[in-house]
């Protein structure tokens, strides 16, 4: 059975223990005020398992971490440059 929030005219929030088909409060169970309202909070749901996929849920634009991977992988695999072949000249004896 859910706990239903309710906001009376005074200013009072009080919570009912009530069944989804019990009529909704009429009065304040603080100051006996009434009309009273219900207050209604949005709620996220988040399905866990494997029949449902991280993208399934929009998270954004991020990369996921295999692909970063795979990524700095394929940097790492380019054979470096021989040292004959360096563009730096040893320093001179010019003094």
């Amino acid at each position: 059975m859910p706990i239903y929030e309710y906001r009376c005219p005074n200013g009072h929030t009080f919570e009912l223990f009530q069944r989804m088909s019990d009529p909704p409060a009429e009065a304040c169970a603080v100051c006996g005020a009434g009309p009273v309202e219900k207050l209604l909070f949005p709620v996220a749901v988040h399905f866990k398992g494997s029949g449902f996929y991280s993208t399934d849920y929009g998270r954004g634009k991020s990369k996921p971490k295999e692909a970063e991977a795979a990524s700095n992988a394929k940097a790492d695999d380019k054979p470096a440059k021989p040292a004959s072949e360096s563009t730096s000249k040893p320093p001179s004896d010019a003094a």
